[in-house]
């Protein structure tokens, strides 16, 4: 080490020697200080760092905490603190781009690094002393071998030790690891493209700044903050509620014809003024002393599919939101503060009328119940682990008398509905599940003993109590797939049916938000973490819970045993009490042997089709044309489960004559009731594969070439898979390898087709877990 530190000592004076010291730069580009043939990020340089380098280098899960996803994160560099940290004793500072620090000196005053050169701004110098340089270079001069698979001296493990060189460390680097050159582990730049980020590098690294609002979105924007800024006490009360439910949108503007997102903050100054965002750690937390405005402001990196959850702005929603909060008979009489209640929205929003933020939510269902699986965070193994690989989720009808009765006792139950954000960062997170484990059973006793009295002979649980989409409204009814650490939420009932489904109401879905999404702080310690997965098992349960309330009572109990086989004894004493709360409540008339099957058939029937769109690859083809073939073939691909797909990744993307489709591997578990042993939970007979058409997922494991007329080939190979060796020779046919040579032209295609089938929602992937295999 000392010998380490005195060469990273002498490369440091060197370079001092003969560049000068290091200085924070100003690489702004202005027409006053533009050159001929002066290289511009926004005009020349942005698309080929998207496609070549942020699809590694975005969100949180960035390596090296290295954001390429804008100017200010390149000129920010790198932290090698991971944000991901399991065994974080204490909360860590939060380091969002654009949000903890404004200037580059912040960002150094929180540890940051340098990866451009901040001395003496010469080609020379900002070769030599520029860490980005270098690495770039270093792929150039030693390309990755020409293998299929490459060595394992290469390391692509999620949690790998992270390589986060200085550039006093680089010799070093570069002597150590000669393959290790960026893209890691991918095909190198082609010569052009890395002549033109060496000539932007050589140039200083300078950008013009990012194009603002358009005229017209403009327009909106002035609209849209007098309509969040209104001084009524409603007004102020709703307009909290909105923002802490909105927080994390990308907010657009469809009237305004442009695909700019914006988001929706908390800012020390009114609309008209330089807008001065207000950085807290959660949207409930005090905003201080001083008046705070809400803020549109322009999200300014580039759009990743992992994080971007888009959501309209138009005349429309905002005619909906005067009715839902404005124009509604309720007064407001005291505006909450942000004291100790202000994680509890029962408490908080208590005089807003539960029936208004429950349709608020349901409105755009598949944002809020997005929130929770991608939103807050970019790996979240903690959170999701406690969800099965494919449900289907329904929401409570809001029409219903049962529900509407059941949500104007919230107030009455809202010491019930606590959640662990009230404890902090502790590091007690068992007996705090203990605690919360009582309240929740409490809440569901406090709610059988009051919707008993409704729910009887003559007033049973039927189909009228599944929300129906107002009969035209798509987010009545969404599919999720979870792959380990990420997920995936699409309208309709999608992949076939599917491990388990959720029956979701208004105090479960405010829960949900408020635990996984306002609540969850990526960079608290592990007992929040923990903590909040723990709790989240309640409200898994509570969903499945209202599901089984629609199946024969021996069918429920037998559904029950089967989603909780070897659950730790007090695991599997819960579900079974809280199945015993809810028995005795369907009164639907099965007429086939398989209630739980019949059930999903009655489901889409009381939908229908509008609710739910058809699904090519799960419905019946005419065998009269082409398109039937290829949709058979494609069908027969879908009906590839069992024990074969244990060889198979979790999500991969198949290219077929022009068409992308993911496949899903639905992993079975005997349960997800427990953060610890999921490999032992494995029942790799019972795994299911769901073909989607489009996208499903951020993080592919795998890409696959595969004409029409071979996918037949395709399935037989996936379904006889029954080693390592034999999904290897599956790739060596149809993949599409991160060593391929035509790796980037392939992934230029999946990236434009996606852009350009949904202009809206898609974003760019990450290859982070694609497979060396």
């Amino acid at each position: 080490m000392v010998i380490l530190g005195g060469c990273a000592a002498y490369t440091t004076y060197q370079l001092d020697q003969q560049f000068g010291a290091p200085t924070v730069q100003d690489r702004t580009l202005t027409d006053s200080t533009a050159t001929a043939g002066q290289i511009d990020y926004h005009g020349d340089v942005k698309d080929l760092l998207d496609r070549r380098c942020v699809v590694c280098h975005a969100c949180y899960d960035a390596p090296c905490q290295l954001k390429l996803t804008a100017p200010e994160g390149i000129d920010r560099g790198a932290n090698a603190t991971k944000v991901y940290d399991g065994g974080r004793l204490r909360a860590a500072f939060p380091t969002r781009l654009f949000i903890d620090g404004q200037t580059t000196a912040d960002w150094r005053d929180k540890g940051f690094y340098p990866v451009l050169n901040e001395r003496e701004q010469t080609p020379a110098a900002n070769a030599r002393g520029g860490v980005l340089y270098r690495l770039l270079n270093l792929k150039q001069a030693a390309p990755p071998p020409s293998s299929p698979i490459l060595p394992d001296s290469y390391d692509f493990a999620l949690d790998r030790k992270q390589q986060c060189p200085q550039i006093d460390d680089m010799d070093a680097y570069e002597r150590k690891y000669p393959l290790w050159g960026m893209p890691y582990g991918l095909p190198a730049l082609s010569t052009q493209e890395f002549a033109t980020l060496e000539a932007w590098l050589a140039q200083g690294a300078r950008s013009s700044p990012a194009p603002g609002p358009t005229p017209e979105e403009v327009q909106q924007i002035v609209t849209w903050e007098t309509f969040f800024n209104n001084e009524t006490s409603k007004g102020r009360l709703a307009n909290r509620y909105i923002y802490e439910h909105l927080f994390l949108a990308h907010l657009h503007f469809p009237q305004a014809g442009s695909q700019h997102f914006f988001r929706l903050v908390r800012s020390m100054t009114p609309p008209g003024e330089p807008l001065r965002e207000i950085a807290t750690r959660r949207p409930y937390d005090d905003p201080g002393p001083e008046p705070f405005y809400y803020r549109l402001r322009k999200v300014e990196e580039t759009i990743t599919e992992k994080n971007h959850m888009p959501y309209a702005l138009d005349t429309t929603r905002m005619k909906r939101w005067n009715t839902l909060f404005l124009d509604r008979d309720y007064r407001v009489t005291t505006l909450p503060g942000y004291g100790d209640s202000a994680a509890n929205p029962f408490v908080i929003f208590r005089e807003i009328p539960a029936d208004s933020r429950y349709r608020f939510m349901l409105d755009e269902a598949e944002f809020t119940i997005m929130g929770f699986i991608k939103g807050p965070v970019c790996r979240g193994q903690v959170s999701l682990n406690v969800i099965t690989d494919h449900f289907w989720v329904v929401f409570a009808n809001p029409d219903s008398p049962t529900a509407r009765a059941g949500n104007e006792q919230l107030a009455d139950m809202a010491d019930f509905l606590r959640l662990p954000a009230e404890e902090g960062s502790t590091l007690r997170p068992l007996s705090a599940w203990l605690k919360y484990s009582k309240l929740q059973k409490g809440y569901l006793e406090a709610k059988a003993t009051y919707l008993g009295k409704r729910l009887n002979e003559t007033n049973p649980i039927t189909l009228d109590l599944v929300w129906d989409g107002d009969g035209n409204n798509q987010n009545a009814a969404l599919t999720v797939f979870r792959h380990y650490d990420s997920a995936a939420v699409l309208k309709g009932l999608r992949g076939g049916r599917p491990q388990t489904a959720w029956l979701i109401g208004y105090p479960l879905l405010e829960r949900i938000h408020y635990l996984l999404v306002a609540d969850f702080d990526v960079y608290g310690n592990v007992g929040h973490q923990l903590l909040s997965r723990l709790y989240m098992d309640f409200l898994r349960m509570e969903g499945e819970m209202n599901f089984l309330a629609f199946l024969p009572d021996d069918v429920a109990q037998a559904t029950l045993s089967n989603w909780y086989r070897d659950a730790t004894s007090h695991v599997a004493d819960y579900a079974n009490a809280l199945q015993t709360i809810s028995a005795d409540a369907s009164g639907i008339a099965y007429r086939t042997d398989d209630p739980f099957m019949e059930f999903f058939s009655l489901l889409e029937a009381r939908l229908g089709p509008k609710v739910i769109a058809p699904d090519p690859v799960y419905q019946s083809a005419s065998p009269s044309t082409r398109q039937a073939s290829a949709q058979t073939a494609i069908q027969d691909l879908a009906a590839v489960r069992g024990s074969a797909l244990e060889w198979f990744p979790e999500l991969a993307l198949l290219r077929s004559d022009g068409k992308v489709y993911s496949l899903v591997n639905n992993i079975a578990h005997t349960n997800v009731a427990s953060l610890f042993g999921e490999k032992k939970r494995l029942i790799p007979k019972e795994q299911t594969l769901s073909v989607i058409p489009g996208f499903a997922g951020s993080y592919p494991n795998v890409m696959l070439e595969v004409p029409a007329g071979k996918l037949p080939a395709l399935t037989a190979a996936m379904a006889s898979l029954a080693s390592e060796a034999d999904f290897r020779h599956l790739l060596d046919d149809f993949g599409v390898r991160r060593t391929n040579p035509q790796f980037w032209a392939y992934s230029d295609w999946l990236l434009d087709y996606y852009a350009s089938t949904q202009p809206v929602e898609s974003g760019l992937l990450d290859y982070n877990r694609l497979d060396n295999r």
